[in-house]
């Protein structure tokens, strides 16, 4: 039981690399994203056809819903990317690991219950936090803003899909979605014109950041996460997932030294942040644990 706990904090830190190679990556966002899919879309179609279990057409009551999810999906990466290149890694993650108190408050609406307390209260304190980087760091607004946004679309689309998870297997749901999502973003950039010739023109030092994003990154710990779900609980999951969040920032301090360019303020509401964070992931466990409800996949599907 061990190694498969071993095996979630190793995608986990794998994950915290997204936002380096974002900052690696020189496309601005749009490409980046646009490429990304490019080289993701196939594989995962690649691997549902190998596992012919899976390589199920989705039914045209599903598709809408997946059209819909995958769009927010493309442009979740656009603003998480787009911060990364206005700001920097530590403060986009400082806006993105707000993603699971945004679900906390987003979930009731779906699922037709009335908002908690405890979560409005830690609604509140995770906009202290917010408020307290936002007012130390006002040359990065735009990093902040594009990483809220960020995680608000992430929190939208994980709460859809934890509703699509219980008709349609995961794989399915992460590859039409995708697919769609990529169909979609090509469609804006086209008629935003974007696709000029700079668009289609990578250079062996982005190839080289593209490949391990897309694969290494993404496809590869999605296939092997897909598995952990039969041995590891949600709850689990999701509070370790929340620890992206601290290896980006700590991972970007070690490649990019961005240590230097943060006050202790910055540091003293990321705490408050991720405090709020893990209280929400506690108290959740035990109304839940009373309730006999299982935990809610938040981020089944959340390819950061």
């Amino acid at each position: 039981m061990i190694r498969y706990y071993i095996i979630l904090h190793v995608i986990v830190f794998i994950w915290g690399f997204t936002p380096v190679l974002g900052k690696f990556i020189t496309l601005d966002a749009w490409q980046l994203v646009w490429w990304r899919m490019c080289m993701i879309v196939p594989a995962m179609f690649a691997f549902m056809i190998i596992n012919k279990k899976t390589f199920v057409f989705p039914k045209k009551k599903h598709l809408y819903s997946m059209m819909f999810i995958g769009t927010l999906i493309a442009f979740h990466w656009v603003c998480f990317y787009g911060a990364i290149k206005v700001s920097n890694i530590s403060i986009t993650m400082a806006a993105f690991s707000s993603a699971t108190l945004f679900t906390s408050l987003i979930e009731p609406i779906f699922y037709k219950r009335k908002i908690r307390l405890y979560e409005l209260l830690l609604g509140v304190l995770v906009m202290i936090g917010i408020s307290i980087i936002f007012s130390v760091s006002f040359e990065y607004k735009w990093g902040l803003v594009l990483g809220l946004l960020a995680a608000l679309l992430s929190s939208i689309f994980s709460v859809l899909n934890s509703l699509l998870a219980k008709e349609v297997p995961s794989v399915q749901i992460s590859t039409y979605e995708l697919f769609f999502g990529w169909i979609v973003l090509s469609i804006y950039l086209y008629f935003g014109g974007y696709w000029d010739k700079k668009f289609f023109q990578v250079d062996t030092h982005n190839w080289i950041g593209l490949s391990l994003l897309s694969y290494i990154c993404t496809t590869i710990p999605f296939i092997v996460a897909i598995d952990l779900t039969r041995h590891i609980s949600p709850y689990t999951i999701n509070l370790t997932v929340n620890m992206e969040s601290i290896y980006g920032i700590i991972l970007g301090m070690i490649f990019y030294k961005e240590n230097k360019y943060l006050s202790g303020s910055f540091y003293i509401g990321f705490v408050i942040i991720l405090c709020s964070i893990f209280l929400n992931a506690y108290l959740q466990y035990v109304q839940r644990k009373k309730l006999q409800v299982p935990l809610i996949k938040e981020r089944d599907n959340d390819f950061a």
